[in-house]
This record gives structure tokens, C-alpha cells and sequence, in this order.
């Protein structure tokens, strides 16, 4: 049996990765769950691990898999799902089952997830998508992620992105932004009267800030794919 905290724990990052695809942040979950330290997250972590919830994927700092869900949160067709990196772990990757539905979207180059860098076009290859990563309406495209400025959002050099077209963000979304008409780089976007920070998810990098003119939403990450 779970107690109150490790149940609120689990249906907090379930819920979370059905609403958006992106886990809570472990300072999210603190928040959530009205701790006062992030210790107090580890341990639900480790007991959530002990009684058979999650695991902890090897090799990979702080990876951790959903295994299953107690009957108070049991949702219809639960898959498991990884969760990696600070935001307790892999966010938007997903288990793909043999009854998955699944897309194929074009490959169409890379992105920078470092200083912006000139977006490389290449259209020749097709990733497979699980269909319930398409959100709303519109195109959808993937691109290879280049650099480590992202790390701590989970997405990693080498990852693929997937990406859904739009022109528009909320604050806190991380999008597509082409800055100054030719440099493609993803971070998470937040506007301030006539001024756009991106923001990268690595303390090693600083928010570049940009008058609004010279940044242009292509598109909001909605899935992440990783290969092993």
C-alpha cells in the first residue's frame, strides 16, 4: 500500500505526462506536493522503486520507468513511459507497444539545443512517431537535436524532437525559434513586453534576449524520441 505523499507523487507525474508530455521538474513536484527539499522527493522516488511502481533504468543518472499504477490511478490502455534527465527523466519519450498506432513524420534536419546555429535542411529521412505524440491540429516534423543546452529538460544531443508547427507560444513552452531569419535553436520561450528570452535548461548557458522582431516561433516541441 502507498501512503498519501507517494500516491500524490505518482498520480502527480502520470497526470502531468498525460496533460502536456513534458514530466514535472523535480521543483515542480516539490511545489505539487508542499514539501520544503527536493530529499523529500528522492525518497518517494526510492520507496515508489521499492514497492514495485518505478525502476531505475542503469547507466543513465536519475532514469526512471514507470511500471505500473495502483487501482486508484489505473487509467484505461496504461503504457509504460520514461521519464529521464532532472525532470525525473526522459520527458515526452514514450513506450512503443506492438499495438501502438504510429506515424511516420519527415526528418527534416537539425536544431540547435546550444548557441543558435544555421538550421541544416534534410528531408530525405522519416521517423516513426507514436500517434498519441501528434497533438492538435496542424503539421507536425522532426528534427535531431544538436548541443546540450536543453540537458536539463531531458532532451539530449541526439535526441529527435517532434514538433507541431505553429507561430504562436505561452510562456514556459520550449519552441523552435528562428532569431534574426537564420538561426534555428530550441529553448524555452518567455516574453516580456517587446523583449523574448530563450531560455536554455542548462545553468552552464545564459538566457539570450532578443527584441521581439527578431525571434519567430516555427513550432512547439510536443514529443521526444531517443535511441538506445
Amino acid at each position: 500500500m502507498l501512503t498519501r505523499k507517494q500516491l500524490e507523487l505518482l498520480d502527480f507525474i502520470n497526470k502531468r505526462m498525460d496533460a502536456d508530455g513534458v514530466p514535472p521538474s523535480f521543483d515542480e513536484m516539490k511545489e505539487a506536493l508542499d514539501l520544503r527539499s527536493k530529499s523529500g522527493i528522492h525518497r518517494l522516488i526510492t520507496a515508489l522503486e521499492e514497492r514495485g511502481f518505478i525502476r531505475r533504468l542503469p547507466h543513465r543518472a536519475r532514469a526512471l520507468e514507470v511500471l505500473k499504477l495502483p487501482e486508484a490511478l489505473e487509467r484505461p490502455k496504461f503504457r509504460p513511459r520514461v521519464i529521464d534527465g532532472d525532470r525525473p527523466d526522459q520527458p515526452l519519450t514514450k513506450t512503443i507497444g506492438v499495438e501502438a498506432t504510429v506515424h511516420m513524420l519527415p526528418l527534416v534536419g537539425r536544431i540547435a539545443a546550444g548557441m543558435p546555429i544555421e538550421a541544416v535542411n534534410n528531408d530525405s529521412n522519416n521517423v516513426a512517431v507514436p500517434a498519441d505524440m501528434i497533438s492538435g491540429s496542424g503539421n507536425h516534423y522532426a528534427l535531431e537535436v544538436k548541443g546540450d543546452s536543453m540537458i536539463e529538460a531531458g532532451i539530449n544531443n541526439g535526441d529527435v524532437v517532434v514538433i507541431r508547427e505553429t507561430s504562436t507560444a505561452e510562456n514556459g513552452e520550449i519552441v523552435v525559434a528562428l532569431v534574426k531569419d537564420h538561426e534555428a535553436t530550441l529553448k524555452r520561450f518567455r516574453r516580456n513586453g517587446s523583449s523574448i528570452a530563450l531560455e536554455a535548461a542548462n545553468s552552464t548557458y545564459e538566457t539570450q534576449v532578443y527584441r521581439d522582431d527578431q525571434v519567430k516561433v516555427q513550432g512547439r516541441l510536443v514529443g521526444l524520441i531517443r535511441t538506445y
